[in-house]
């Protein structure tokens, strides 16, 4: 009887029960959870979107073997079953999976511990690509499957985080001119338009910006403007490889059908209108 009383309140202990239970030992504080602070927030302020550039079956076993030293909270599959793609919950939202390595996001560094990440099952673009410019990259399209399954999935866990739009990112954002993924064949505008989810300039306001800008602005203030919007770089002046690498990343996000890491009028244009938009102050 003892043996079965001493098992009762260990199982008790580890699921937290809290039962007043003969011959179990209570703390030695009164709990009164009527209270709450009003200053706190969220873990979660960021949802980041990745491609693994392996299968299915290889990305699973990567993202859950002990000794790989990543993982994310989320792998979406592509192969699919009566239509449907396959949703992998790996790390529970709560948790702090390994997935976005050295990032920078307005002002926050080491985002791992403040998002969550979502990995789809993609190839990225063709391993004889490797050595070209981005845009000159055969890149491998996401299926109508695999978009209606990230969409949804982004959709509420933005809801749920109350997550800022300019915070729903790419990998590729977060870790300039170190991560190209989600890829330019990642459809943010259809995310933004028919969803409601992540951020996209207006596109009115693109096309009177481009009408009215009779010059480019200098590139320092290109890369304020990028700093500003949220990404990672050093106002130096100099149109230098960390410089090409933002503007780079901005185009895979916001203009994907050029990426060249250019300052033209086009992605100037967006990236005016994303900041009237989304930071006004």
């Amino acid at each position: 009887m003892r043996l079965q009383i001493i098992h009762l309140c260990l199982l008790l202990a580890l699921f937290g029960a809290g039962l007043n239970l003969v011959g179990c030992q209570q703390p030695p504080y009164h709990l009164d959870s009527r209270y709450h602070a009003a200053n706190q927030e969220s873990r979660i302020q960021y949802l980041v979107v990745h491609y693994t550039q392996i299968d299915d079956a290889q990305s699973l076993y990567e993202l859950t073997r002990r000794d790989s030293g990543v993982s994310a909270h989320y792998l979406i599959s592509q192969a699919e079953h009566q239509g449907k793609v396959t949703l992998y919950p790996l790390v529970p939202d709560s948790e702090r999976a390994w997935h976005a390595g050295r990032s920078h996001w307005q002002g926050a560094q080491a985002l791992n511990s403040a998002s969550i990440g979502i990995e789809i099952v993609n190839r990225g673009y063709e391993e004889a690509d490797a050595g070209l410019p981005l845009d000159q990259r055969r890149w491998q399209p996401y299926t109508e499957a695999q978009f209606r399954a990230v969409a949804s999935l982004l959709q509420s866990l933005s809801n749920r985080y109350q997550i800022d739009p300019t915070r729903i990112l790419g990998h590729s954002d977060i870790s300039v001119a170190r991560k190209v993924d989600p890829g330019p064949r990642f459809p943010w505008r259809r995310l933004h338009d028919e969803y409601g989810v992540g951020a996209w300039p207006d596109e009115a306001r693109v096309t009177a910006l481009l009408a009215t800008m009779d010059s480019l602005p200098s590139t320092q203030e290109v890369q304020q403007m990028l700093i500003r919007y949220g990404y990672g770089l050093t106002a130096s002046g100099e149109l230098d490889a960390e410089t090409r690498g933002a503007v780079a990343a901005f185009q895979l996000h916001f203009r994907p059908g050029r990426c060249d890491g250019e300052i033209d009028r086009e992605t100037v244009a967006r990236l005016q209108a994303l900041l009237e938009k989304y930071h006004r102050g």
